[in-house]
């Protein structure tokens, strides 16, 4: 079973998130659980536990960290991941996401919709990213990447 199936994000160091970022997280994580596809790839001649996995996600050292266990605990992998290729997109995509925000209590739904589908393109470039960061170390499908990628979002600007 190629699939995470509990995900746990470390942000004990991280400021208490707003009520959208919170509902951003929570929304993310139960589409997440609900449908996903998370594969870890044979490396080095090791045999890698089946899944479903546990994922853990956290920030340290100014990196994003994978911590992958199977169902029964065994760790599974850890990789960490350099910040820096997802500063801009991350940066992008929080402004897009403020303005969306102020525009849903404001503006009329043709300007809404012009937002959003510039908010979608920028969680897609996030998305796309992750997968080419995540290349040899996890295979996952788009729509775990955008999961993923509002998750990374959370835990990178600590809410």
């Amino acid at each position: 079973m190629s699939r995470i199936s509990q995900i746990d994000l470390d942000d004990r160091n991280l400021p208490p998130p707003t009520p959208e970022i919170e509902q951003e997280r929570r929304v993310a994580i139960f589409d997440l659980i609900e449908d996903n596809s998370f594969a870890l790839p044979a490396r080095d001649e090791r045999e890698v536990p089946e899944g479903p996995y546990h994922l853990s996600l956290a920030i340290r050292d100014k990196r994003l960290v994978f911590d992958v266990a199977s169902q029964g605990g065994e760790k599974a992998a850890e990789f960490h991941l350099s910040l820096s290729p997802f500063r801009q997109v991350v940066k992008d995509y929080y402004q897009i996401c403020e303005s969306y925000f102020t525009a849903v209590k404001t503006l009329p739904p043709s300007q809404i919709e012009t937002i959003d589908m510039a908010r979608r393109g920028i969680h897609n470039e996030g998305s796309r990213v992750l997968q080419e960061r995540l290349e040899g170390k996890a295979e996952i499908d788009t729509d775990t990447a955008r999961r993923l990628f509002t998750l990374i979002c959370v835990l990178h600007f600590g809410g």
